[in-house]
């Protein structure tokens, strides 16, 4: 079974889309076709939509869903007009809450995602740029005013997660990747120097070989970095490492940056300078 599903709002969309997701993927036999239509902010773009989602109807043979988040009426009613299953988020959840807080929302386009107070702003920037500056081991002597320093091998899902870290909560996230340069005489991964100080900030990354060897041969294919064994040789000696010295550790491979993101957050203690946008 194939159905298409719109996230339509008069703002960015993001609140609709993710919460839309967050339900879908509860329907794991249905094959949904999802359609974001972000800043539908007049009554013209809503008619013009609501002919798309019923010319959808006609081709698909079934309703689509429809998730918004509009908040000016008369384009909710314009949009209430179309040929869909529809799921309105302000009208299912404000309208209690009104009662409940006996008060009136607002009913303001964008709060959500709004830029909000100038030290949150100011914050955000901060901690993006912080993290863009400490990515990879680039820079070492800036570790004091880390609040994590995420630790593993190449393309295990570092960056990323420093910079979700950094742009949904305001967390200083630096990271260091674990290479044959850390090796001892031995051929033991032994504690970067740089990262000696700061054991306590240390969150290890692991990923399955294979995984890890997939995502390498796209960037260097049949290379001596993209191989198995050197990735199964890597992984190992990384584990070993947060093993030796109970460093806490997360296994990125079936794992989305959020998750890795919030569970890192709850292990580590950490503090959110702000909400999620």
């Amino acid at each position: 079974m194939t159905r298409t599903a719109f996230f339509i709002s008069d703002g960015t969309g993001i609140t609709a889309e993710s919460l839309g997701r967050s339900l879908l993927a509860q329907f794991e036999n249905v094959e949904i076709r999802m359609v974001t239509k972000p800043y539908i902010d007049s009554v013209e773009k809503a008619e013009n939509l609501v002919e798309v989602i019923n010319g959808t109807a006609v081709h698909d043979g079934e309703k689509p869903i429809i998730i918004d988040t509009i908040v000016d009426t008369r384009i909710r009613d314009v949009i209430r007009q179309a040929e869909g299953f529809k799921v309105d988020i302000f009208s299912t959840f404000l309208e209690p809450l009104e009662q409940e807080l006996s008060t009136r929302s607002s009913y303001s386009v964008g709060r959500t995602h709004a830029i909000g107070t100038d030290e949150v702003y100011m914050d955000r920037i901060h901690s993006v740029h912080f993290a863009l500056d400490n990515d990879d081991g680039a820079r070492t002597h800036q570790y004091d005013k880390a609040d994590v320093i995420l630790v593993g091998v190449s393309r295990c899902g570092k960056t990323p997660t420093s910079l979700y870290l950094a742009l949904q909560f305001g967390i200083r996230a630096a990271n260091y990747p674990l290479t044959e340069d850390d090796l001892d005489e031995d051929g033991t991964l032994k504690l970067p120097k740089a990262l000696a100080p700061h054991r306590h900030k240390l969150f290890g990354l692991t990923i399955d070989p294979r995984r890890l060897a997939a995502i390498r041969h796209e960037r260097r294919p049949n290379s001596r970095y993209s191989s198995m064994d050197q990735c199964m040789q890597e992984v190992e000696q990384a584990e070993s490492l947060y093993r030796q010295l109970h460093v806490p550790c997360i296994d990125t491979t079936r794992f989305s940056v959020e998750e890795i993101s919030t569970r890192m957050i709850a292990e580590m203690g950490l503090t959110r300078r702000f909400s999620p946008r």
